[in-house]
């Protein structure tokens, strides 16, 4: 149930838009094209069980954790909820 001038599902509108951001940023950074045997950034063997996991994978295990941890989500609400921005 919504309140004020929102309709009936609005804020199940808001939660499924939000996983839908980021299931689509999450299959964007998928790699694709062909894979390398040899990691782009530091150069190490790729081994062989990485690369039939993930096809077109192109860094070992430690680049690419050192690569999401480098990864920053936004904190606002695009969607403009109120409630939100008032926390």
């Amino acid at each position: 149930m919504a309140g004020g001038w929102a309709r009936d599902g609005a804020v199940q509108d808001q939660i499924d838009d939000t996983v839908k951001d980021a299931v689509t940023m999450a299959r964007a950074l998928l790699p694709t094209g062909e894979g390398a045997e040899e990691c782009d950034d530091c150069g190490e063997p790729i081994p062989p069980k990485r690369r039939a996991a993930i096809p077109g994978v192109r860094t070992c295990v430690a680049c690419q954790s050192a690569r999401d941890a480098e990864v920053r989500h936004s904190a606002i609400n695009r969607r403009g909820s109120k409630d939100s921005q008032l926390r």
